[in-house]
């Protein structure tokens, strides 16, 4: 995370986000619970907002409010979703030994689930029998 946030693109993107949902300063403000002139002062990057504030302002432009707190540097981005494999790798609290060990317990549950995903038949729904009363039957 970065100790100093960039104000000035934070305005920036937020004026951004709002000109393409196509909505006025005035309209924003009204929306989100948020002063006009502050939301001017944001945008132009005079303004260092809350968390609470770009909380507002992502509700009101319907964005993730996550990245609006990226943005001003409240919170690091995550990155790409990586698989179990590479967090387990990735990990510096473990040992080469506990790594390779739960590398080979991941693998090995994946293929008793793959073999037996292989190995099972579509199970066919049946449908109940009618029964015919006497008086049906008639």
């Amino acid at each position: 995370m970065s100790s100093r946030i960039d104000v000035a693109t934070l305005g920036a993107y937020i004026r951004e986000q709002r000109e393409a949902a196509e909505v006025s300063l005035r309209q924003l403000a009204k929306t989100s619970g948020v002063s006009n002139p502050y939301l001017s002062q944001v945008e132009r990057g005079l303004r260092n907002p809350s968390a609470e504030i770009l909380g507002q302002i992502a509700k009101a432009l319907r964005i993730s409010a996550e990245t609006l707190y990226v943005r001003a540097g409240l919170l690091e981005e995550h990155p790409a979703t990586i698989s179990v494999g590479e967090a387990i790798v990735a990990d510096p609290l473990l040992t080469d030994r506990q790594r390779g060990v739960l590398l080979e317990i991941y693998s090995s549950f994946q293929a008793e689930n793959a073999a037996s995903l292989a190995t099972e038949t579509p199970k066919r729904r049946s449908t109940p029998r009618r029964t015919t009363t006497s008086a049906e039957a008639k």
